[in-house]
């Protein structure tokens, strides 16, 4: 990988005219309709790209049980509409301009560095990381939960915690191994988790009362387990930005591939909630994760209910491979654009990004010890953090570089864009308020260590105790100070 010394390449971008350090000139990133990435690996195509993404936000409905057990089936179902409008959709758009943007694999991180700065953009990696690590730390947990039904010795002790030591070991291996089949495994992974859902739903349409589909009792909701269950289902659509080095022509792939996963997600959510909610009566209490095979075996029996259980397992490893990968080429890009030791940026023989992965497989052993709710809370709330960062950063990216090149555009001017970041933003505000106290003060800890983090790196690079590079094939990032003195832009619809 070619690299230009950080401190000369940040001297040079501060001198450029504000037009010409917008031009930007991916060369080997991504280039029209390569197949090969500038290290010789193939690059990920239109079809394992759409189940990465489904992978990343989904997996399938498993997990989704509890937004009945909060609420009931009117504002479950419901619930996932108007999440998917409010929140999943925008969440999506603002992936597909800022990715197509800059289609590199700091993907967020490269977003809110180029709109506020390096500080900013090394918070935001730091906290999305460190939420997606925790994330991933939650799907060992969750397959052998489904398997130890069928081997009891892994409810607990020294098998199991064997166990999730060797399911991380080989599935850390497999993104050793290459983007590429982490892909094609998460397509063959996706099919076979959302085909049982499709049968079970078939099957439902004859015992089907529509009448128990309006069954709300809003005095009973339980709001913090609603919200945190539909949350914690319909995000990390930007999760994929940290993989657009990694993407066959990604100002053409991206934006696709998102709305073709938009539909699959929410798809694949609603139907077994609308056919499984009016096919059987609606015990709340019984609505908890797993119930669905529960359902799969009043339905059509013990084969599809051992159908959906095996489903279940796998589904969790197909999020622990997409979020491995995603996590670990995040620090490979930031890495790219000098933020952190070069070393970081070392690509294994496959293409992929060791010392990533390394690191990404000791934050999952080590967080693997939280409990499934403590993990949905901790990630929800850093996640959040990062979510803030991206929105002030896409707005000032549109206010102060109107004409900055965006292969794709979402169709609305700056006071349109404002207003359809509003509603997730509220909804950001309700879901970091509904935290604990304990979830709260971990989170504001670790995001107070990537403060610290941050200038001990930059003093680290200073006294040269560790190499920092930018990739000669990246162009250089907007100088976010001067960008901010720029106040003549015309706010438009």
């Amino acid at each position: 990988m070619k690299l230009r010394n950080t401190a000369i390449t940040r001297s040079n971008s501060a001198c450029l005219p504000m037009g010409d350090r917008l031009d930007f000139k991916y060369n080997s990133v991504n280039e029209g309709d390569e197949r090969k990435g500038g290290h010789g690996i193939p690059k990920v195509s239109m079809v394992p790209l759409i189940f990465l993404i489904f992978y990343e936000v989904s997996g399938g409905p498993f997990g989704i049980e509890d937004s009945v057990k909060a609420a009931g089936p009117l504002l479950a179902i419901v619930g996932f509409l108007v999440f998917a409008l409010i929140w999943s959709i925008p969440e999506a758009l603002i992936t597909a301009e800022m990715g197509t943007m800059f289609p590199e694999n700091g993907g967020y991180v490269v977003w809110v560095s180029s709109a506020l700065g390096p500080f900013w953009g090394f918070q935001q990696g730091w906290a999305k990381w460190l939420s997606g690590v925790i994330d991933n730390a939650l799907y060992p947990v969750l397959f052998l939960d489904y398997v130890k039904s069928s081997v009891p010795a892994l409810g607990g002790g020294l098998p199991r915690t064997l166990a999730v030591l060797i399911l991380t070991v080989a599935l850390t291996y497999m993104n050793y191994r290459g983007l590429t089949i982490v892909g094609w495994v998460a397509v063959f992974l996706g099919v076979f988790s959302l085909l049982p859902f499709f049968v079970m739903g078939v099957i439902a349409i004859p015992r089907i009362e529509p009448s128990r589909w309006l069954e709300m009792d809003l005095g009973s909701v339980n709001w913090g387990l609603y919200l945190n269950t539909l949350f914690w289902n319909l995000n990390y659509w930007d999760s994929i930005s940290t993989l657009a080095g990694e993407v066959e022509n990604p100002k053409r792939t991206l934006p696709r591939a998102l709305s073709y996963a938009l539909v699959l997600v929410v798809g694949g959510y609603l139907y077994p909630l609308i056919t499984c909610t009016a096919a059987i009566p609606v015990v709340r209490e019984q609505w908890s994760d797993g119930y669905f095979s529960d359902i799969a075996r009043i339905l059509g029996g013990i084969w599809l209910h051992s159908w959906i259980q095996g489903a279940a397992a796998l589904s969790n490893m197909g999020n622990f491979l997409t979020e491995m990968s995603s996590d670990s080429y995040q620090l490979l890009g930031m890495a790219e654009r000098g933020m952190l030791p070069e070393f970081f940026a070392r690509r294994s023989r496959y293409g992929t990004p060791l010392i990533g992965i390394l690191f990404s497989a000791l934050g999952v052993i080590l967080l693997s010890w939280m409990s499934f709710q403590e993990i949905i809370a901790a990630e929800n709330y850093l996640y959040c953090f990062g979510m803030i960062l991206e929105f002030i950063a896409f707005i000032k990216l549109r206010m102060t570089h109107p004409n900055a090149s965006r292969p794709y555009k979402i169709p609305l001017g700056t006071i349109g864009a404002v207003l359809m970041i509003i509603p997730p933003a509220l909804l950001i505000v309700v879901v970091m308020a509904l935290a604990s106290f304990k979830v709260m003060a971990v989170s504001i800890m670790a995001m107070i260590v990537g403060f610290v983090l941050q200038p001990c790196l930059v003093y680290v690079e200073k006294k040269r105790w560790l190499r920092f590079s930018i990739s000669a094939d990246l162009p250089d990032l907007p100088d976010s100070q001067e960008a901010a003195e720029d106040d003549t832009v015309p706010l438009v619809f």
